[in-house]
């Protein structure tokens, strides 16, 4: 074989490489409207407005008879969801590892979210239930899609890129986010113009971002490929019985799983601060939801500027130094969170500015991490286990932030206690040697990580 015969598959290789790439990085472009319209800005506040307007006189709804306080609610729907998730992720992971077919799995999942999404449209009157259940199917299907579609980074990016193609990625989802948010903000500031009332105008835009998350799918779905694997037609087990195989297998990684610890328990942290904050502004400070909205396009668009340069560190000072930098700020963020004075947008603007910075980059560079530490072939079935506490999936967080508030009534206090969840992250990813974990797992070490 010739050098130009050579080298011309090379061009071919890398040519189709990037063009998946691209493909890859519409997932985000297409699900992070959800984060970002729905779980962030607009749902938890609305979904507790109307829990409240369906709540007794003491201030309590009860489904299946349980007395919840209707400002808890939104939290522990959202810790339900990772219930179903718990379930559902191991399964639909050892699938894919095992017969290859990714891409039916990720549009399924896609589709089932991006329909519950729309249906939010119908959540008014005193319907939280309804709202708590979209909820749930929609978080889980978000759960389910990005372990497939996280599965694909080892695939599509050699180990010298990762960081970046997931930095891209991320950058993507933050990009999509505030092209939304602005549609949003005109829409929900302008209501009356469009002739439409307050309420009506924010189930658009629920409803907007589950079409938005299903039309952009379709890009990925048709530039990504899959690939064979070398257990294919082997049966899978289910449910609980799939997550203790995953990780009695993880156990063989031990390095793998300390790391996996440490960002579980972090990115609870983050993924909490993140769906609550609409809550936190809009009832402990007073802020209106136009503020909101603006606060949350601030974090979006300084959240992809954030994710690009984070990259560059880690290609200076390795994705580990650089994560734990940013668990040091996100302890001081939560620190003047607390502090905020009620009533001060110009206050609020800023700690949104310093989670934008932090936001992209932290999370871009744990799963380009990760994704050195899963051993060749059982990627799908390892980000399972990883995506359990990622885009909103956590459950210690919004538990922790919902008793807190049940039992004390300050929405400060529940804020701050998610302190507990980035210093004990810090330590634990400290000890994590990860140039020993990347040659435990059978990968190539890079130069910089």
């Amino acid at each position: 074989m010739s050098t130009d015969t050579v080298r011309a598959g090379a061009a071919d290789e890398a040519a189709e490489r990037r063009r998946e790439q691209r493909g890859w990085y519409f997932y985000d472009w297409a699900c992070s409207v959800y984060s970002t319209s729905v779980l962030t800005v607009f749902l938890g506040p609305y979904l507790t407005a109307v829990a409240r307007h369906a709540a007794d006189a003491d201030g309590f709804v009860h489904p299946l008879g349980v007395p919840v306080r209707a400002g808890s609610f939104f939290a522990y729907a959202v810790s339900a969801s990772v219930i179903l998730s718990i379930v559902v992720m191991p399964m639909a992971g050892a699938a894919a590892d095992r017969t290859g077919r990714k891409k039916p799995l990720l549009a399924a999942a896609a589709y089932l979210g991006a329909g519950a999404t729309t249906g939010m449209f119908f959540l008014d009157g005193d319907r939280y239930l309804l709202g708590g259940l979209l909820l749930v199917v929609a978080n889980a299907s978000l759960a389910v899609s990005m372990v497939l579609y996280n599965s694909y980074l080892p695939q599509i990016a050699p180990p010298e890129e990762r960081d970046a193609v997931s930095s891209r990625g991320w950058a993507f989802g933050y990009a999509a986010g505030s092209v939304v948010l602005v549609a949003n903000l005109v829409l929900f500031t302008a209501h009356d113009s469009f002739g439409v009332s307050e309420s009506t105008a924010v189930r658009i835009c629920l409803a907007s971002a589950g079409v938005w998350w299903g039309a952009f799918t379709l890009v990925p779905l048709k530039r990504l490929r899959d690939r064979r694997a070398p257990s294919a037609g082997q049966t899978s087990t289910h449910g609980w019985r799939q997550l203790a195989a995953t990780v009695r297998d993880m156990r063989r990684q031990p390095l793998t799983l300390c790391f996996l610890l440490a960002y579980l328990i972090y990115n609870d942290g983050i993924q909490t601060v993140i769906s609550q904050a609409s809550v936190y502004g809009s009832e402990e400070l007073g802020l209106s939801q136009s503020t909101l909205i603006a606060a949350v396009l601030l974090v979006q668009v300084l959240a992809v500027g954030g994710a690009l340069g984070m990259g560059r560190l880690a290609r200076a000072y390795g994705a580990k130094r650089t994560i734990l930098g940013s668990l040091v700020a996100w302890t001081l963020i939560l620190a003047v969170g607390y502090f905020l004075p009620a009533g001060a947008p110009v206050w609020f603007f800023v700690l949104a500015a310093g989670i934008g910075l932090v936001l992209g980059g932290s999370q871009a560079l744990s799963r380009s991490l990760f994704s050195h530490l899963v051993p060749s072939g059982k990627e799908a079935e390892y980000f399972s286990a990883y995506e359990m506490s990622d885009r909103g999936m956590s459950w210690l967080g919004p538990l922790l932030f919902g008793l807190t508030y049940q039992l004390t009534g300050s929405y400060r206090d529940a804020i701050v206690s998610l302190v507990v969840f980035f210093v004990i992250g810090f330590v634990l990813l400290a000890r994590v040697p990860v140039r020993r974990a990347v040659r435990d797992a059978g990968n190539p070490v890079p130069e910089m990580i």
